[in-house]
């Protein structure tokens, strides 16, 4: 199976909207059913994007920047609108004697390919006694790290915010989950695609749950978290097999230095990482074509960004960077890895301001880069707006 960089990303992204829904606050439609709370809420969203060089996506993948010389290049200036972000959502509270129950579904319309809006189911779960069930974002990273933009996508170097099933248990600031482990995180590569993304090894397999573990806190202006990950990554044809451990750490901070100026960074690591960091380039391991043995990919990210308070709302600007070492699967052999994505960068400008309650329109400047194993790079430059309405 082909696995391009961008393809799940359509159908995943959903922090960086988590994050601007939280600056935004909206209030729910609440009615009463028995003892039970029901609420309905979510928002319309219109996009315009201009892009100034090749046509991106209406996410802006790094994955789909096309390097220099390209003759993409050429073809400059593309618009395109789209709702596709607008999103509503039901979820209902009912007090018991041990604390209240509660359930959310959530729904949005990224899920159709190219201009089609289809309907997309993003969060399905229940929540009592500490146990969530159900598919939700996952366990591994917070946004405390994740600068306020205007794009659906989510910048490099953050944790994955995007959504899969689970079984969460949280206590205070502390939460550790099972979650799904063939979605997000990606399987094991037989090799590499001329486009940047990867060919899933025939004989890849998920044997265990992949395993998160969070702690949230707050000191005073500082709120900050922390969260681990291991995975198995595994093959076996019924021959021969092999396993590794992935492995992932994430610390992410936000610091309100002024009630006018806050700071907010996070930085990422491991191995086997794969998807659960946000355009994590390439795959999470590859198989070694002389070896046989399941290698995985270390991958580092980061992000670092500041947010202005400014007339009716605030400048944000920030920066988000990836990188995969793809040095030894290069000089293994692998197929195509010189062409494999290895490093991608996002940088952002915009203001998003509030005339009045529930409303809020953006205005948003963003050069996005790509670079693969063997050195070729590109770079695109978007202008974006929205109107936001919320309820």
């Amino acid at each position: 199976m082909n696995h391009s960089n961008n393809i799940k990303r359509g159908t995943l992204f959903s922090i960086s909207s988590l994050a601007l829904a939280v600056s935004l606050s909206a209030q729910a439609y609440e009615f009463e059913v028995g003892d039970t709370t029901a609420s309905i809420y979510g928002y319309v969203k219109l996009d315009m994007i201009y892009d100034v060089d090749a046509e991106l996506p209406p996410l802006g993948a790094n994955s789909a920047i096309p390097l220099d010389g390209d003759i993409r290049n050429d073809i400059t200036g593309h618009t395109q609108l789209h709702a596709k972000q607008s999103r509503i959502a039901f979820a209902t509270s009912t007090p018991t004697d041990r604390g209240d129950f509660k359930t959310v579904i959530e729904g949005d319309f990224y899920g159709g390919s190219g201009d089609r809006e289809e309907f997309r189911l993003r969060h399905a779960y229940g929540q009592w006694n500490g146990i969530t069930a159900g598919q939700t974002t996952s366990n591994f990273g917070s946004i405390y790290g994740m600068n306020r933009i205007i794009d659906f996508k989510p910048q490099p170097g953050l944790p994955q915010g995007a959504r899969q099933a689970q079984l969460r248990y949280t206590i205070s600031g502390f939460s550790v989950a099972l979650e799904d482990p063939s979605n997000l995180g990606g399987s094991v590569a037989s090799g590499f695609t001329p486009g940047g993304g990867y060919v899933e090894h025939a004989a890849s397999k998920d044997t265990l749950p992949d395993f998160t573990l969070r702690y949230m806190g707050k000191a005073g202006n500082l709120s900050y978290g922390a969260s681990g990950l291991l995975r198995q990554l595994e093959v076996d044809d019924g021959i021969q097999d092999d396993s590794a451990v992935g492995w992932g750490v994430n610390l992410e901070a936000e610091y309100r230095v002024t009630p006018a100026v806050t700071l907010r960074g996070g930085i990422t690591h491991g191995k086997g990482v794969g998807g659960y960091m946000e355009e994590a380039p390439g795959a999470p391991a590859y198989v070694d074509p002389v070896t046989g043995s399941v290698e995985p990919i270390t991958l580092t990210g980061g992000t670092a960004g500041v947010r202005l308070a400014a007339g009716l709302g605030h400048i944000n600007l920030g920066y988000g960077y990836a990188t995969a070492d793809l040095d030894d699967a290069v000089d293994a052999g692998v197929a195509n890895a010189s062409l494999a994505n290895e490093t991608f960068t996002d940088l952002h400008l915009n203001y998003i301001w509030s005339p009045t309650q529930n409303v809020s329109y953006g205005l948003e400047v963003s050069r996005q880069t790509r670079e693969i194993a063997n050195g070729d790079d590109g770079d695109a430059v978007r202008l974006q707006g929205m109107v936001m309405y919320r309820f």
